[in-house]
């Protein structure tokens, strides 16, 4: 397992972001539940990702988006990546993402660590159906995970090499 990634997920007040992390992580959403609202919860699952490899990720779950409210920037320092939900029901919602989505593209373009990533993807998942809602974080773990290059001082191959011999 390698660093282990931190993603931030966000949208606006009850779009179901606790809910897609409760049905991606276990399996245990029950729609029509009585929603909760959250400040800011950590979740960390362990994904594998389409290299076979499995990797720990970090979930952000952020306190819900509201008229006159700002997403927090401080967030955009420390994410390796972002998950934007919105609600289907809701042209405003998927608005907010739209812009907060052309936000994160803009602050990435300037930081360098951000420079072999790809730009920030929407996805349309369903909670009800776990295949569909696992296929993106699988993409956004292998993406942000990539297999360590080669050291700049590789080990010699050649065993007998600086030995001694009699």
């Amino acid at each position: 397992m390698g660093k282990s990634c931190k993603v931030v997920v966000c949208g606006l007040a009850a779009v179901g972001k606790t809910a897609v992390l409760e049905q991606l992580l276990y399996a245990n959403h029950i729609a029509g539940s009585e929603p909760m609202e959250t400040l800011e919860d950590i979740y960390i699952g362990s994904i594998e990702t389409d290299r076979g490899t499995r990797e720990q990720v970090r979930f952000y779950d952020t306190r819900g988006l509201r008229d006159g409210l700002e997403f927090p920037r401080h967030y955009f320092s420390f994410a390796d990546g972002f998950v934007l939900v919105y609600s289907i029901d809701s042209k405003e919602s998927f608005k907010r993402m739209e812009a907060l989505k052309k936000d994160i593209d803009r602050f990435r373009d300037k930081k360098e660590h951000w420079a072999k990533t790809e730009k920030v993807r929407l996805w349309e998942v369903s909670v009800a159906d776990r295949r569909t809602l696992i296929e993106p974080f699988v993409h956004l773990a292998s993406k942000m995970t990539q297999p360590q290059s080669k050291s700049s001082f590789p080990l010699s191959r050649n065993k007998n090499k600086g030995s001694v011999k009699e």
